[in-house]
This record gives structure tokens, C-alpha cells and sequence, in this order.
């Protein structure tokens, strides 16, 4: 059976996906926490202040408007990083924060209501864990850096 499972789950090629699949994950939250980010910053969407009186709403107990800047901010940004695949790591942890609290907050933890919140946090904080990967502007600047000092280039 540990031979079964090692063929198909921990083989040698497996971990050439890691990177393929990581930039799947880093461009699709990416791609979402842009869109989200965007609609509170920009006119013709919930805009700061409509988040804002969201955030008083559901009991965001100080400065909810300081926050909802922070909260678009970081989606809008953080969802930048994650696309080009830099400061990835750090954008993840802030990712992962506005999620736990956007699925508590909002959502009270409740599942299926917060499934969408879940998943968002748990793509967030494995990239803030596993990095960006090979496909991703860190990745390249790593490899040229890597390059130069073994003398390849």
C-alpha cells in the first residue's frame, strides 16, 4: 500500500507540479481579492463608506472607516502581489487575517454561508507558508540572483 500511495502521491515528478499549482492558486485569489479590493475602492461599487457601515453593521467596534481602507487596501494590493508573485508571503499572512475576520465577523464561522471566506484563507495562508513558487517574479529574480553567484551567467 506505501508503495501505491508513494507512486501517486509523494512521487519525484510531483513536486515539479508544486510551482504549476501554486500559480494556479496565487492567480485565481489573486485574480478574486483584486475584483473585491477594486469594488470598495472605485464609484459603482460598494465604495469605502458602503463597506464601511458594513463593518458597523456586523460590529466592527473601532474606527470603521480607518479599517475599510485597510481591509481594500490589503485585498487590492495583496491580490497584486499574489498575481506577480512577490511579497507573496507577507501579502498571504494579511490575506489570511482579513479572511478570519471577514468569516467570523460576517459569516460567525458558519459553514456552508462562509465556505467561499474558508477557502480564501486557506489559499492565503498556504501561499504566506509555501511561497510563490518558481512561476512568479520572486521566483525569477531568485534564480537570476542563484545564477549569478554560481557563475552561470
Amino acid at each position: 500500500m506505501q508503495n501505491i500511495l508513494c507512486k501517486t502521491d509523494c512521487g519525484h515528478g510531483m513536486m515539479a507540479y508544486k510551482s504549476k499549482a501554486l500559480l494556479v492558486l496565487r492567480l485565481a485569489a489573486g485574480l478574486i481579492f483584486v475584483m473585491h479590493g477594486w469594488d470598495k475602492l472605485t464609484p459603482g461599487g460598494i465604495e469605502i463608506a458602503g463597506f464601511a457601515d458594513m463593518l458597523t453593521k456586523i460590529g466592527w467596534p473601532l474606527f470603521p472607516l480607518f479599517f475599510a481602507w485597510v481591509v481594500a487596501l490589503t485585498e487590492f494590493l495583496g491580490g497584486i502581489a499574489l498575481i506577480l508573485g512577490i511579497f507573496s508571503r507577507p501579502a498571504g499572512v494579511l490575506l489570511s487575517i482579513v479572511m478570519l475576520v471577514a468569516w467570523g465577523m460576517a459569516k460567525k464561522f458558519a459553514l456552508p454561508a462562509g465556505d467561499a471566506d474558508l477557502a480564501l484563507l486557506s489559499i492565503a495562508l498556504a501561499i504566506a507558508m509555501t511561497g510563490p513558487g518558481c512561476y512568479s517574479v520572486a521566483g525569477m529574480m531568485m534564480k537570476d540572483k542563484h545564477d549569478m553567484e554560481g557563475g552561470k551567467k
